[in-house]
């Protein structure tokens, strides 16, 4: 069962949305100088369609997108909260922040619109540093991924 930890309104993961970041518990990567650690463990409270719900009638219209932050234990649980956001919410795009390395299928992310990739490597950094192995991928209108990793660089 997916359990959620915490929420919050961010700017900085998905450019140009305002996104709601679900934090989802018990991530099976524990990488090496992780900045949210307690996510390891398997805590929270369940997040159901319901939870959802009231996210998404809490904060009205102000989001445009609702990004899963971790889930990587359950995928496909993931992948049916995003289905459900896409089939009830048709205006809101959803994103997965997943520590996966690779996707093998359309099935595994098409239901998103934006997927991060990637575990945590501590000496390649984050989305912000060019050298880091993660990317952030947005669904094309042919259901390709284009790497849009760059948006996180600051200009020379």
């Amino acid at each position: 069962m997916l359990k959620y930890v915490d929420s919050d309104i961010v700017f900085q993961e998905i450019p140009d949305e305002v996104t709601l970041a679900v934090n989802i518990s018990n991530c099976p990567f524990r990488c090496s100088g992780c900045h949210s650690m307690h996510l390891w463990k398997d805590i929270g409270e369940p997040l159901t369609v319901d939870v959802i719900d009231g996210f998404i009638n809490k904060y009205g219209g102000a989001i445009t997108c609702v990004c899963f932050m971790g889930g990587d234990a359950e995928p496909d649980g993931v992948a049916a909260l995003s289905r459900y956001v896409h089939e009830r919410y048709p205006g809101i795009k959803v994103g997965w922040y997943s520590g996966r390395s690779a996707v093998t299928n359309k099935d595994e992310y098409g239901s998103f619109d934006y997927i991060k990739l990637g575990p945590y490597i501590e000496s390649l950094g984050g989305l912000d540093n060019r050298s880091t192995n993660q990317r952030l991928y947005r669904r094309g209108t042919d259901g390709r991924l284009i790497d849009m990793t760059s948006r996180f660089w600051k200009l020379p």
